[in-house]
């Protein structure tokens, strides 16, 4: 296959699985019903959890006893842990977080 149809293909496939990700719910569960309680189990405790297994695999690999002792990996921990219980809202405690990281790393602690 060429260049073109593997991109093409490629393209697609993505297309497809967005598209069956995105309409899933609704075809499952309908507009109006109510979800099941695992469904409302999972909503609440899956993205807690999904967030612990991200913080304990970026930190596994810091080196605490040399160098800057993991300072800005904590530093940015505890910027995302405060920036999420004063605003709630996941993407701009990950968003400020993640920038934080990357100009301590790149400016502060070189």
């Amino acid at each position: 296959m060429s260049d073109f149809g593997t991109s093409v293909a490629i393209i697609a496939a993505m297309a497809l699985v967005t598209a069956v990700t995105r309409y899933a719910p609704f075809i499952f569960f309908g507009r109006g019903k109510e979800p099941a309680g695992w469904i409302k189990f999972l909503g609440k405790f899956l993205p807690p959890a999904m967030m612990s297994v991200l913080l304990v695999y970026c930190v596994s690999s810091v080196n605490f006893l040399g160098g800057w002792h993991g300072a800005p990996e904590l530093i940015c921990i505890a910027i995302a842990v405060l920036l999420h219980i004063w605003k709630g809202n996941v993407l701009l405690s990950i968003g400020v977080s993640t920038a934080a990281y990357m100009a301590l790393v790149q400016l502060v602690f070189v």
